[in-house]
């Protein structure tokens, strides 16, 4: 579904992540974190399923401990963000 372009500039219109814009740049690009490193995780895990050989699965073996690492910094710069006030959980 296409937006007018109208709505695109209102205050409250979503992003491709769904969160409002008027999240803090800050706390909308560690989502946007979070959500890549989930993303990651369960592309690893689609496919090693489907693999068919031992290169795929260092491959993605890989990805997902680069997901679960990513994630856990994210997480612990999100604690940091609640701790000084700035997350909005909208």
């Amino acid at each position: 579904m296409v937006m007018p372009s109208i709505l695109l500039n209102h205050p409250a219109a979503t992003n491709p992540f769904g969160e409002l814009q008027s999240v803090k740049p800050c706390d909308r690009n560690l989502k946007r974190v979070l959500l890549l490193a989930e993303r990651m995780i369960k592309l690893s895990d689609n496919g090693d399923e489907d693999r068919e050989d031992t290169g795929c699965g260092i491959l993605y073996g890989m990805l997902r401990d680069s997901g679960y690492k990513i994630k856990q910094l994210a997480e612990a710069e999100k604690r940091n963000h609640i701790a000084k006030g700035w997350w909005d959980d909208s």
